[in-house]
């Protein structure tokens, strides 16, 4: 039976709540979920209540960080929920995305496009706001027709309306994720295309790559398979479903990722 280790519910920028999540996932026949929102465990015990015995539901989170003006992003497994510390640096990290989504709403309406924070907050809810928000705001006043489109042309890197986010490093990411015992691993590599980065991050503690990915071709995927062996790297994957793979990332199970790569990342949460 098959797994999906990377997923994104209405707790951060993802369509679908927790509970629609499991639904899916348990229609599909999955075995395992985890959620992995940006900055925010909020979807993850909801997600393990509603599944019950039907389905195994991993607590993950992906954090969000930077380096050398690229965006990398961390994954951490098994988080624990109860860790104080650790959801007071989401808290922090939560209020610097707040901040840098106003300016970029200023820049934008600088620009011509009459987008409003409060539309933007509203399609966020309670949830961690990002850009797929304002992205979404952009195209309901028809500035855009994609999310994708909005990030090219507006605010993704180097566009217009494009604001630095907080800077928190990958090597900080590990680390907050190794104090709330969790097992972090580096999402889709072959995005950030700088595996100079890699071998810094195992030495504080990197456990896993995130091999299969949507957006790997098979060179990339077999380059990362070499590599995690290398370094001796937990291999990992997942849909990086928002619940509107037509135009954003993957399908929900749509890898066929084995049961085994869960098996692997247990073994590694035994071990701490």
């Amino acid at each position: 039976m098959c797994v999906d280790l990377h997923i994104h519910t209405t707790a951060s920028d993802g369509l679908l709540s927790p509970q629609q999540v499991v639904g899916q996932a348990v229609d599909l026949g999955l075995r395992a979920i985890a959620i992995t929102d940006h900055d925010i465990i909020d979807g993850c015990s909801p997600a393990i209540t509603v599944a019950g015995e039907k389905l195994e539901v991993i607590p993950g989170i992906e954090i969000n960080t930077e380096w050398k003006n690229k965006e990398v992003h961390v994954l951490g497994y098994f988080i624990d929920l109860e860790d104080q510390q650790f959801l007071q640096t989401l808290k922090e990290l939560r209020q610097a995305r707040l901040n840098r989504i106003g300016k970029i709403v200023r820049k934008l309406r600088q620009l011509g496009l009459n987008i409003e924070l409060s539309r933007v907050l509203e399609l966020a809810g309670a949830g961690t706001i990002g850009r797929p928000h304002i992205a979404i705001a952009m195209i309901e006043q028809g500035y855009v027709e994609t999310i994708q489109e909005a990030f090219t042309n507006y605010i993704g890197y180097g566009a217009p309306a494009y604001v630095p986010r907080y800077k928190l490093s990958p090597s900080e990411a590990v680390e907050i994720i190794r104090r709330a015992k969790g097992i972090p691993v580096l999402a889709h590599p072959g995005l950030i295309g700088s595996d100079e980065l890699i071998p810094d991050l195992v030495k504080i503690g990197l456990q896993g790559l995130e091999v299969f990915y949507p957006e790997h071709d098979p060179e990339q995927t077999e380059h990362y398979l070499r590599l995690a062996r290398y370094y001796n790297l937990a291999v990992t994957g997942g849909s990086d479903f928002h619940g509107n793979s037509s135009d954003y990332r993957g399908e929900l199970g749509g890898l066929k990722i084995d049961y085994s790569v869960v098996e692997k990342l247990r073994a590694l949460k035994t071990g701490l």
